[in-house]
């Protein structure tokens, strides 16, 4: 009986520790405050907390910190670049790595991704570096630089 309470109380924790959307996922994780800031400026947080599914290419605090400060600075400050730039980083439909699969994906900004997978998964040349991070509205995969549409 012991056994059978443990195992559904952590069923109940996981869960629960998984009814989150992209962004609280995002937030929750640590190394995506730039993004999440960025989302803010942008007025894009309601949008990625939406029903979805959104599969979103998320750069680290890293990636954005490739950016020179004021190049960064200039970009938060263009709500319709920054817009245009975050929507860039989402495909709509939720794709999980195991479906990934090279060409070019067309994201919610319009424009195409194009993805490889030649010595481990690139989008637009950032290197993917983890994958398969869920939310409940979509999945989340980590890339290694912010990329910019064409």
């Amino acid at each position: 009986m012991k056994k059978l309470l443990i195992v559904s109380a952590l069923s109940l924790a996981a869960l629960g520790a998984q009814a989150k959307d992209i962004v609280d996922t995002a937030v929750g994780a640590g190394n995506f405050k730039t993004l999440a800031t960025a989302l803010t400026a942008a007025g894009l947080i309601d949008t990625l907390k939406g029903k979805g599914p959104f599969t979103v290419f998320a750069p680290t605090d890293a990636a954005f910190a490739k950016i020179p400060k004021a190049d960064l600075d200039k970009l938060l400050a263009d709500k319709a670049k920054l817009t245009a730039v975050l929507t860039y980083h989402v495909v709509p439909g939720k794709v999980m790595a195991k479906d990934v699969k090279a060409g070019k994906v067309k994201t919610v900004q319009g424009g195409e991704i194009t993805v490889a997978t030649t010595g481990g998964v690139t989008v637009d040349g950032a290197k993917v570096s983890a994958t398969d991070i869920v939310a409940d509205n979509g999945v989340i995969h980590v890339i290694d630089s912010v990329i910019m549409p064409k």
